[in-house]
């Protein structure tokens, strides 16, 4: 899993509230392969019945070409425990999501695949997007270790994180690889069981 410490990078802006995970990989979707999963990112809400681009969504737009954060409003993630819908993000070139809320399971799914979800006041979410909807400058900095967002107007906010899952994508390591890291220690315990308990064999 790719370490995350500090990201310098495009944003962009989804105004949107309550997005489940089937507005961010629909159902219809999930049978593909993970490689064929990548052009069904927000796919109805890119395209319209038709199969048309849909021009006013952000993620049609060229200047939010190559953008790797991105910032909504609540509860963000919401509906169903699809981890599709973190991968297809990852796939598609986001690493961090920002927003007031998420859903609880998109959040622990976050964490489990080298997303950082970082959770911000609602004000200052809308102050963020306001920002990207109408100014040039689209840049932010997410610094894992400060635990700070740096807006494209140069001001700050700073974010709550677990320290155990802050560890973990500091160092790019997950649930496997932390158990991995105490293989030693594993080893000599079922040595040890074997040997006290050859009687129950």
């Amino acid at each position: 899993m790719k370490a995350f410490v500090l990201l310098h990078a495009k944003a962009m802006p989804l105004a949107l509230a309550n997005v489940d995970t089937d507005q961010i990989i629909p159902a219809r979707y999930l049978g593909l392969d993970r490689a064929d999963q990548v052009k069904a990112l927000f796919r109805d809400l890119r395209f319209c019945p038709r199969g048309e681009l849909i021009a006013a969504f952000p993620m049609n737009q060229e200047r939010f070409a190559g953008a790797k954060i991105l910032v909504a409003y609540r509860n963000f993630g919401c509906g169903s425990s699809r981890e599709n819908a973190v991968s297809t993000l990852l796939d598609n070139g986001f690493e961090c999501v920002i927003a007031p809320s998420f859903g609880d399971i998109f959040y622990n799914n976050c964490f489990q695949n080298g997303m950082l979800p970082v959770v911000l006041d609602g004000h200052r979410v809308s102050k963020l997007i306001d920002l990207l909807t109408n100014d040039k400058e689209l840049m932010i900095d997410v610094d894992l270790n400060e635990q700070s967002v740096r807006f494209p107007d140069g001001s700050m906010d700073h974010f709550e994180i677990d320290t155990f899952r802050k560890d973990c994508l500091l160092k790019g390591i997950d649930a496997i690889d932390l158990t991995l890291s105490y293989i030693s220690e594993i080893d000599a315990y079922e040595r040890d069981h074997f040997i006290e308990r050859q009687w129950q064999s």
